[in-house]
C-alpha cells in the first residue's frame, strides 16, 4: 500500500501519520525523486525506479506541486511525502532521506539502504541508473555520479556554471569531475549523512561532492544513458543559469569559510527539525 505524508510549510516530519507502513527489509536501495509539477512524467519515472535491481522503496517528495504529481506517483507505486510549498531540491532530498531512515530504523539489525537520487523528468530512461547503483551496492564506491550523454535539445548555455563548479571542486578536494552538476547520484547512508546539511538551491551537487570527498569517501563518475528536459536559451533559461551560478558560488564560499550561511539558517529550518526527529 502506498500513501501520502503531507508536511506543513517550513517543517519536515519524517514519520507518516498512523506510523510506519509497509516496512521492507533494509540493506537494499531507496530511490528518492524530488518532484514539482511533473504529472506528465512521474508515473514512468516511478515505474522505472521500482524495476531497478535492489530497489525496494521509491519515495517521491512532492515539493509544492500544484498539479496531480502526488496522486499519480502514489498510483504508480511510490510513497509520497508532500511539502505544502516549494522548498527546493536540497530540502526535498533531505526529506526523502529522512523518510528512508525512519523505515530503515524499523529493522535496526539490517544495514541502511543506499540512496539513489533521480530527477522526476527522466521517465523510462531512469532504468539506466542501474549502472550507478551497482558500484555502491557492491561496496566499490561510496557515491557515484552519472555521466549523461549530450541531450537531444541544446540548452544554449555557455558552460560558466559548470566551469565554476569544476574549478571549485578541484580547488577544494584535488579531484576534477567531468560533470560536476549532475544530479543523478547513488550514495550510501554514511556518506550522505557526512554532508548534512546540504548546500541550498542549485549548489547542492557541488556542495555534496566536496563534503563527501573531504570526509574521506570514494566518489566516481559512471556513464549513464539518461534523458531529461534541457533548460532553454530564452529569458527563463538565462535566469535559471544565473540562479545556478549564484548558488554554486555560495556553496563554494561556504566550504571555504567552513561556516553555514545566514540564509541557510533562515530558510532551511526543515532539515534541522528532520535531523532532530531522527536523533541527530
Amino acid at each position: 500500500m502506498s500513501f501520502i505524508v503531507r508536511i506543513p510549510s517550513g517543517l519536515v516530519h519524517p514519520i507518516a501519520s498512523g506510523g510506519v507502513a509497509d516496512v521492507t527489509v533494509p540493506g537494499g536501495l531507496a530511490v528518492i525523486i524530488p518532484a514539482k509539477d511533473e504529472a506528465d512524467r512521474i508515473a514512468a519515472t516511478v515505474e522505472a525506479a521500482l524495476a531497478l535491481p535492489g530497489a525496494d522503496l521509491v519515495i517521491v517528495v512532492d515539493d509544492g506541486s500544484v498539479d496531480r504529481t502526488a496522486a499519480i506517483a502514489v498510483r504508480a507505486g511510490a510513497q509520497v511525502v508532500s511539502h505544502e510549498v516549494n522548498q527546493g531540491k536540497a530540502a526535498a532530498m533531505e526529506t526523502g532521506a529522512a523518510r528512508a531512515a525512519v523505515l530503515d530504523a524499523a529493522v535496526p539489525s539490517n544495514e541502511p539502504r543506499a540512496l539513489l537520487f533521480i530527477d522526476a523528468d527522466l521517465g523510462a530512461s531512469a532504468a539506466a541508473t542501474s549502472t550507478i547503483v551497482e558500484p555502491v551496492l557492491a561496496g566499490e564506491a561510496d557515491m557515484t555520479i552519472s555521466l549523461i550523454p549530450p541531450q537531444a535539445t541544446s540548452g544554449g548555455g555557455s558552460g560558466k556554471v559548470v566551469r565554476l563548479a569544476r574549478k571549485g571542486i578541484r580547488q577544494a578536494t584535488g579531484w576534477t569531475p567531468t560533470q560536476p552538476l549532475s544530479g543523478t547520484r547513488c550514495i550510501n547512508r554514511a556518506a550522505f549523512d557526512s554532508a548534512l546539511p546540504l548546500a541550498i538551491g542549485w549548489g547542492v551537487e557541488t556542495g555534496l561532492t566536496i563534503d563527501v570527498l573531504r570526509a574521506g569517501y570514494r566518489v566516481i563518475e559512471v556513464p549513464c544513458e539518461l534523458h531529461h528536459r534541457v533548460t532553454g536559451s530564452d529569458l527563463r533559461g538565462q535566469l535559471h543559469r544565473a540562479g545556478q551560478y549564484r548558488d554554486v558560488g555560495l556553496a563554494l564560499l561556504e566550504r571555504r569559510t567552513r561556516r553555514i550561511p545566514v540564509i541557510n539558517k533562515i530558510f532551511r529550518p526543515a532539515s534541522r527539525l528532520a535531523r532532530k526527529a531522527l536523533g541527530g
